[in-house]
């Protein structure tokens, strides 16, 4: 057995395809970086080995160094990817929006009921970054930002509302279709007394991109429901989130019974270690973007 592995690993460092230790070693970027990388901006385009690893070519080790020298040059995280992938100068790429005056144009759209507009900053910054990236350096801070601004009286809640709505449907619009597939099923949830879903949907589009199928169910929903969705479609896990402990300790009963079935997922702002150790269920921390990769790590494929 040793020999056969011995084997492979010299086989693919002759054909160049390097496992993620190496790679690492050779650019000097650590393994958690490089997979942020991957995951966030699509950098490396590795291929499995046969026995599922990951293998990366000389073209990602190009790759990664080319963004390594635009972060070096002063570009974003976000513009140094885009000039790797493009090839391209990094000062060209640093002309372009960065997510940050991206979220700051489409938090000035939105507020003045601009739609077209928040569409457009949408369209141009998902043309230019990746879809993650476009969660995590512009929606998420965008939704941080307006819940500051409401709560502080700078909003008001015709505003608030106009905004939740234009990026919950152009959310659910990058959500088209994600239950299609042959990937691991999840069915995702509110539990009542929570309407709130866009966390929901920002932690449904990168499982997704996993390789993950969804079934989502959305907001206000009896576990009686979801308990119904399991028997039907036989999902590996079953994830629900409130922004407030209350909706979630109100069904714990019924999360404990179903935890017993299926492997529970809780996550968001109402979700902590002791509910999730009283039911049996999987505590998601972070935001919807990283607890959306730590299930996807922990429940392989």
């Amino acid at each position: 057995m040793f020999v056969q592995f011995l084997y492979t690993v010299l086989m693919n460092a002759r054909d160049g395809q390097l496992r993620i230790g190496e790679l690492s070693r050779r650019v000097g970027v650590t393994p958690e970086l490089l997979r942020a990388w991957e995951r966030r901006y699509g950098l490396m385009q590795p291929i499995r080995s046969a026995g599922g690893f990951r293998l990366y070519s000389e073209a990602d080790e190009a790759r990664v160094r080319r963004m390594a020298s635009h972060l070096k040059a002063g570009l974003s995280a976000a513009q140094a990817a885009r000039a790797a992938l493009e090839q391209t100068d990094g000062a060209e790429v640093a002309s372009a929006a960065s997510p940050a005056e991206s979220a700051a144009a489409l938090e000035e759209a939105l507020a003045s009921y601009d739609e077209q507009g928040a569409h457009g900053v949408l369209d141009r910054s998902l043309a230019t970054f990746s879809t993650e990236a476009v969660l995590v350096d512009i929606v998420m801070p965008l939704l941080h930002s307006l819940g500051e601004r409401w709560a502080a009286g700078q909003l008001t809640i015709a505003q608030e509302h106009f905004a939740s709505s234009v990026v919950r449907g152009r959310l659910l619009g990058l959500a088209r279709g994600w239950g299609r597939g042959t990937g691991p099923l999840a069915v995702l949830a509110c539990p009542p007394g929570e309407q709130h879903d866009l966390p929901l949907l920002l932690f449904g589009i990168p499982l997704r991109e996993a390789g993950w199928r969804i079934v989502f169910l959305g907001g206000e929903t009896p576990i009686s429901t979801v308990e119904r969705a399991v028997v039907a479609v036989a999902p590996r896990a079953v994830v629900l989130s409130a922004a407030r402990p209350e909706p979630l300790r109100a069904v714990e009963q019924e999360l404990a019974a179903l935890a017993t079935r299926v492997t529970v997922a809780i996550g968001g702002q109402g979700a902590d270690a002791a509910l999730a150790e009283r039911v049996g269920a999987v505590l998601l921390d972070g935001d919807p973007v990283k607890a959306a990769n730590s299930l996807a790590e922990r429940i392989s494929p």
